[in-house]
Protein backbone atom coordinates (compact mmCIF):
# COMPACT_ATOMS: atom_id res chain seq x y z
CA UNK A 1 0.00 0.00 0.00
CA UNK A 2 1.03 3.66 -1.03
CA UNK A 3 1.27 6.15 1.33
CA UNK A 4 2.22 9.94 1.10
CA UNK A 5 4.78 11.24 3.66
CA UNK A 6 2.33 13.46 5.15
CA UNK A 7 0.00 10.51 6.47
CA UNK A 8 3.18 8.59 7.97
CA UNK A 9 3.98 8.38 11.73
CA UNK A 10 5.99 6.38 14.35
CA UNK A 11 6.08 2.86 14.29
CA UNK A 12 5.13 2.07 10.36
CA UNK A 13 6.72 -0.32 8.28
CA UNK A 14 8.49 1.01 5.11
CA UNK A 15 10.23 0.25 2.52
CA UNK A 16 12.90 2.89 1.84
CA UNK A 17 15.88 2.08 -1.37
CA UNK A 18 14.74 -1.61 -1.13
CA UNK A 19 15.57 -1.83 2.90
CA UNK A 20 13.03 -2.35 5.43
CA UNK A 21 13.01 0.62 7.64
CA UNK A 22 11.06 1.89 10.36
CA UNK A 23 9.73 5.21 10.48
CA UNK A 24 11.34 6.43 14.30
CA UNK A 25 10.42 10.38 13.96
CA UNK A 26 7.80 12.59 11.99
CA UNK A 27 7.55 15.97 11.93
CA UNK A 28 5.38 18.31 9.87
CA UNK A 29 7.12 21.58 8.50
CA UNK A 30 5.86 24.76 6.95
CA UNK A 31 7.00 27.53 5.27
CA UNK A 32 4.92 29.90 3.44
CA UNK A 33 4.39 28.29 0.05
CA UNK A 34 5.38 24.69 0.94
CA UNK A 35 4.91 21.55 3.53
CA UNK A 36 7.78 19.12 4.09
CA UNK A 37 7.98 16.18 6.45
CA UNK A 38 10.87 15.55 8.54
CA UNK A 39 11.54 12.32 9.20
CA UNK A 40 14.11 9.71 10.70
CA UNK A 41 13.90 6.37 9.14
CA UNK A 42 15.91 3.04 10.71
CA UNK A 43 17.32 0.29 8.85
CA UNK A 44 16.11 -3.24 10.46
CA UNK A 45 19.21 -5.11 9.56
CA UNK A 46 21.96 -2.44 10.02
CA UNK A 47 20.05 -0.44 12.75
CA UNK A 48 21.12 3.06 10.78
CA UNK A 49 19.46 5.61 10.79
CA UNK A 50 18.81 7.98 7.88
CA UNK A 51 17.13 11.36 8.24
CA UNK A 52 14.73 12.70 5.28
CA UNK A 53 13.13 15.81 4.61
CA UNK A 54 10.58 15.21 2.27
CA UNK A 55 7.55 17.05 0.29
CA UNK A 56 4.06 15.89 1.60
CA UNK A 57 3.07 14.58 -1.30
CA UNK A 58 6.16 12.23 -1.73
CA UNK A 59 5.15 8.55 -1.52
CA UNK A 60 6.18 5.75 0.38
CA UNK A 61 5.77 1.60 0.26
CA UNK A 62 4.01 0.40 3.52
CA UNK A 63 4.63 -3.14 4.35
CA UNK A 64 1.64 -5.12 5.56
CA UNK A 65 2.83 -6.19 8.75
CA UNK A 66 1.47 -8.18 11.97
CA UNK A 67 2.07 -7.19 15.41
CA UNK A 68 2.49 -10.12 18.18
CA UNK A 69 3.17 -9.89 22.18
CA UNK A 70 6.74 -11.13 22.25
CA UNK A 71 8.76 -12.43 25.85
CA UNK A 72 12.18 -12.13 25.33
CA UNK A 73 14.50 -14.44 26.31
CA UNK A 74 18.46 -14.00 25.51
CA UNK A 75 20.90 -13.22 23.23
CA UNK A 76 22.60 -16.00 20.85
CA UNK A 77 25.30 -14.63 18.66
CA UNK A 78 23.66 -11.98 16.29
CA UNK A 79 20.60 -12.65 16.81
CA UNK A 80 17.76 -12.09 19.71
CA UNK A 81 15.78 -14.83 20.75
CA UNK A 82 11.88 -14.53 21.90
CA UNK A 83 9.05 -16.48 22.52
CA UNK A 84 5.32 -15.82 20.97
CA UNK A 85 2.33 -16.99 23.13
CA UNK A 86 2.27 -20.35 21.54
CA UNK A 87 5.68 -20.74 22.89
CA UNK A 88 6.89 -21.09 19.99
CA UNK A 89 11.02 -19.28 19.21
CA UNK A 90 11.35 -16.71 17.10
CA UNK A 91 14.40 -14.65 16.09
CA UNK A 92 15.54 -11.01 14.57
CA UNK A 93 19.28 -9.27 14.63
CA UNK A 94 20.10 -7.33 17.29
CA UNK A 95 19.77 -4.32 15.51
CA UNK A 96 15.66 -4.94 14.92
CA UNK A 97 15.52 -5.34 19.10
CA UNK A 98 17.70 -3.19 20.69
CA UNK A 99 15.83 -0.31 21.33
CA UNK A 100 13.42 -2.46 22.64
CA UNK A 101 15.58 -4.61 24.99
CA UNK A 102 16.53 -0.75 26.66
CA UNK A 103 13.31 -1.02 28.15
CA UNK A 104 12.73 -3.70 30.10
CA UNK A 105 9.17 -5.53 30.10
CA UNK A 106 7.37 -8.64 30.69
CA UNK A 107 6.08 -8.72 27.00
CA UNK A 108 7.40 -6.38 23.99
CA UNK A 109 5.59 -6.21 20.28
CA UNK A 110 6.80 -7.68 17.42
CA UNK A 111 5.99 -6.78 14.07
CA UNK A 112 6.22 -9.78 11.69
CA UNK A 113 6.74 -8.72 8.06
CA UNK A 114 5.40 -12.14 5.30
CA UNK A 115 5.97 -14.29 8.47
CA UNK A 116 9.49 -13.11 9.48
CA UNK A 117 9.53 -10.64 12.81
CA UNK A 118 11.83 -7.73 11.57
CA UNK A 119 11.17 -5.26 14.27
CA UNK A 120 10.90 -5.46 17.88
CA UNK A 121 8.68 -2.60 19.95
CA UNK A 122 8.63 -1.74 23.69
CA UNK A 123 5.47 -1.25 25.59
CA UNK A 124 4.08 2.36 25.48
CA UNK A 125 5.68 2.41 29.46
CA UNK A 126 8.17 1.39 31.33
CA UNK A 127 9.28 1.17 35.08
CA UNK A 128 12.95 2.02 35.92
CA UNK A 129 15.01 2.37 39.25
CA UNK A 130 16.53 6.15 39.42
CA UNK A 131 20.69 5.71 39.68
CA UNK A 132 21.70 9.44 39.55
CA UNK A 133 19.65 12.47 40.15
CA UNK A 134 19.96 15.51 42.86
CA UNK A 135 18.59 15.35 46.39
CA UNK A 136 14.97 15.44 46.83
CA UNK A 137 13.32 19.32 47.09
CA UNK A 138 10.56 19.39 49.37
CA UNK A 139 7.90 22.28 48.91
CA UNK A 140 9.50 23.31 45.59
CA UNK A 141 6.60 23.16 43.85
CA UNK A 142 5.71 21.14 40.30
CA UNK A 143 9.40 21.20 38.81
CA UNK A 144 11.13 18.68 36.94
CA UNK A 145 14.99 17.94 37.34
CA UNK A 146 17.46 15.61 35.27
CA UNK A 147 17.72 12.19 36.45
CA UNK A 148 19.72 9.15 35.01
CA UNK A 149 18.16 5.47 34.87
CA UNK A 150 19.10 2.27 35.58
CA UNK A 151 19.08 1.72 31.51
CA UNK A 152 21.65 4.52 31.17
CA UNK A 153 18.61 6.86 29.87
CA UNK A 154 18.42 10.58 31.12
CA UNK A 155 14.94 11.97 31.51
CA UNK A 156 13.41 14.67 33.56
CA UNK A 157 11.89 13.62 36.82
CA UNK A 158 10.24 15.03 39.26
CA UNK A 159 11.63 17.21 42.34
CA UNK A 160 10.68 14.73 44.89
CA UNK A 161 12.18 11.86 42.97
CA UNK A 162 14.96 10.61 44.98
CA UNK A 163 17.99 7.76 44.00
CA UNK A 164 16.12 4.44 44.52
CA UNK A 165 12.92 5.51 43.56
CA UNK A 166 11.14 3.62 40.99
CA UNK A 167 9.85 5.76 37.89
CA UNK A 168 7.39 5.18 35.25
CA UNK A 169 8.58 6.80 32.03
CA UNK A 170 6.91 7.06 28.26
CA UNK A 171 9.51 4.83 26.28
CA UNK A 172 8.66 6.89 23.20
CA UNK A 173 8.84 10.21 24.43
CA UNK A 174 11.06 9.98 27.36
CA UNK A 175 8.74 11.90 29.47
CA UNK A 176 8.00 10.86 33.39
CA UNK A 177 4.72 9.73 34.31
CA UNK A 178 4.64 9.12 38.32
CA UNK A 179 6.75 7.65 40.84
CA UNK A 180 6.14 4.07 41.61
CA UNK A 181 5.73 2.96 45.28
CA UNK A 182 5.91 -0.50 46.12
Amino acid sequence: MQLPALDLRPGYLVSYQGRMCTVVWWNILRNDRRLFVQMKLKDLQTGRVTELKEHGDTKYEVLDNEAVELTHSYRDGLDEVFFNPEGEEVRCSIAAAEDALQWPAETYRGFYVSGKLVSVSPPKTSVLEVKETAPPIRGAGTGMKEAVLANGMKVKVSLLTDVGDKVRIDTETLEFKERVTG
